[in-house]
């Protein structure tokens, strides 16, 4: 994602201000993406604190910022949450299921990757939709970037006996719908390539030997995408049922599946001709290595930021 240009009109150390922002920039996208849900949100949430920025460095009379990385996390909480009241209202009307925008990148193989202390699981991020907007700050920034419950108080601008009060009553409630676990990666990544053969490869068995009973499916489609269903489906045999459809259709229409991570997921992707038509994320039961939840993201609007399938010089698909 590129980085926002410095304005022509920055003063002398328009540089220095540009490499403070630009320091904490990764750290500002994973805060407020992990507070949104939604990576086109995120940048634009981003962009405007790269202004606000930028413009406090304009003014003649500015005091230096002692801490850089509060100060913009600050700015950036800010910002995420005046987003997120506008996205809770346009989501009243969102037609069937809505899930977190898909955070794609290659990662290389997920057995080797580094763990990434702010890769929330999809199946975190849905719960996280639960919470109010100042429950999901404090959680993210608490839980997830080890900020003090003081420094949080500072950007709420929040008493601390508030926040440890926010702060209590989000972890009850994400622990309660998302007990901590977090499956060994080289397992989750293996039963996701399982899972994505047989719900495509229209193999029944292999897919109930992994579905758990109780085994949900959400599809987000927006009512733009492909789905058979704008509500959850439950159990088993009626998800099965849903990938057999589903099989039938990847064979009529050619389509192509790729791996990739989604934030701490591993993820299969699946194109048609070139382009993204889904992905797809397995939640895995605490207690083994049956699968919980799918979650299946199909909105085009969602799938923009997914880069064409690629193919080596000789034309043919990288495996």
């Amino acid at each position: 994602m590129p980085s926002p240009p410095p304005p022509p009109s920055l003063p002398l150390g328009a540089d220095a201000v540009t490499d403070q922002f630009l320091g904490h920039r990764e750290l500002l996208f994973a805060v407020i993406y992990n507070m949104l849900g939604s990576v086109a949100d995120t940048e634009d949430a981003l962009q405007e604190v790269w202004l606000a920025w930028s413009a406090r460095h304009r003014r003649p009379d500015a005091e230096p910022v002692e801490n850089p990385r509060a100060y913009l996390v600050r700015v950036a909480v800010n910002h995420a949450l005046a987003r997120r009241a506008e996205l809770s209202r346009q989501r009243e009307t969102y037609v069937g299921p809505w899930l977190p925008e898909p955070l794609v990148t290659d990662g290389g193989a997920v057995t080797d990757r580094a763990e990434r202390a702010e890769a929330l699981s999809m199946a975190v991020l849905v719960v996280l939709e639960t919470l109010s907007p100042l429950e999901r700050a404090v959680f993210v920034l608490h839980e997830v970037f080890g900020f003090t419950h003081p420094e949080i108080a500072h950007i709420l601008n929040r008493a601390p006996t508030a926040v440890r009060q926010l702060a209590t009553r989000a972890r009850r409630h994400v622990h309660a719908r998302r007990p901590r676990h977090r499956p060994e990666p080289d397992l989750h990544a293996q039963v996701t390539e399982r899972f994505a053969a047989a719900a495509l490869g229209g193999d029944l068995r292999g897919l109930l030997e992994l579905l758990a009973p109780d085994v949900t499916l959400w599809t987000d489609s927006g009512g733009k995408g492909p789905a058979v269903s704008l509500r959850p489906v439950h159990g088993r045999d009626q998800v099965a049922a849903v990938f057999m459809a589903v099989a039938r259709a990847a064979l009529a229409e050619g389509l192509d599946l790729r791996h990739r991570l989604v934030a701490a997921d591993p993820c299969a992707l699946v194109f048609s001709g070139n382009g993204p038509l889904a992905v797809l994320v397995v939640d895995l039961a605490p207690d083994g290595d049956r699968i919980a939840g799918v979650f299946s993201v199909t909105n085009p609007d969602k799938l923009s930021g997914i880069g064409p399938r690629r193919t080596d010089q000789s034309g043919a698909a990288p495996a």
